[in-house]
């Protein structure tokens, strides 16, 4: 278990939770189990969005067959760099893939969150010198202020607020969007989107009232893929396929492809 203070997602409570057996309570004696797997499931109700937020099992996985063939790794090493010794909060962790590099490269504690259950199973089944938690990021990060050195968000949302208040009065934020190129042949052959896009200046205007920019830079490789790592990236990276994209997705053999991440550092 976590060394870290875990903090009650009940709304107006808030309070830390302490371990009792198999589960956390808090003051006001709201309970949550912890799962077989070692993780903790603190997402409310009214927190979902449906009955299964977040990414699917068919998404997860795809996920973690593509992240675990390497072809990322570039991207993956570049952005561990940046992250500090001491503890690391991964928000929108999903399967856990980078977290474990985090932890990897040298952070004492790494700790990761994310809305779908189906993500923090295999993250927390997978990487077990890691920390997981089920949770709406978007509204409450579940942590006690200023408990991480590193807060990362890797093509995640932000919560501009929470990264701030859980974060070290010396912590660093490290935040990783899809750059303007990412899959961009993929996109347009797919989805007809060849058209460049480019989230980086949203991501700092999202984060400019909480923190002052420090560093930016552009990152990118490219992989040449069979079919069924194309097929893992587009489930994994675009929930809505139609049918006629999934179509057009089937006939795609093996191609080049452009992986790229803007990063921006912020403290």
């Amino acid at each position: 278990m976590t060394r870290l203070t875990l903090l009650c997602t009940v709304r107006g409570c808030g309070e830390p939770l302490a371990r009792e057996t198999r589960q956390l309570v808090c003051p006001r004696r709201h309970a949550f189990d912890v799962a077989r797997r070692g993780y903790i499931n603190l997402l409310q109700p009214q927190d979902r969005r449906s009955r299964t937020p977040g990414d699917s099992k068919e998404a997860v996985a795809a996920r973690r067959r593509f992240l675990d063939r390497g072809d990322s790794r570039h991207l993956v090493e570049k952005i561990s760099s940046f992250v500090r010794e001491g503890a690391v909060l991964d928000v929108g962790c999903g399967e856990g893939h980078y977290l474990a590099a985090f932890r990897r490269g040298g952070a004492s504690e790494a700790h990761g969150v994310d809305i779908s259950v189906a993500a923090i199973d295999l993250a927390a089944r997978t990487h077990r010198d890691c920390h997981f938690v089920v949770a709406n990021a978007d509204r409450f990060l579940p942590y006690a202020t200023g408990s991480f050195h590193t807060v990362t968000s890797i093509t995640a949302r932000f919560n501009a607020k929470e990264f701030r208040r859980t974060l070290h009065p010396d912590g660093r934020l490290v935040i990783a969007v899809a750059g303007p190129d990412d899959l961009i042949e993929l996109r347009e052959a797919i989805l007809g989107e060849g058209t460049l896009a480019d989230r980086t200046e949203a991501a700092i205007r999202a984060l400019e009232n909480e923190f002052r920019l420090q560093h930016q830079e552009s990152i990118r490789t490219t992989a040449r893929l069979d079919h069924q790592a194309i097929e893992d990236v587009m489930i994994s990276s675009y929930r809505a396929m139609r049918t006629r994209e999934r179509e057009k997705l089937a006939l795609l053999g093996e191609m080049d492809v452009t992986l790229s991440r803007d990063l921006l550092v912020f403290n």
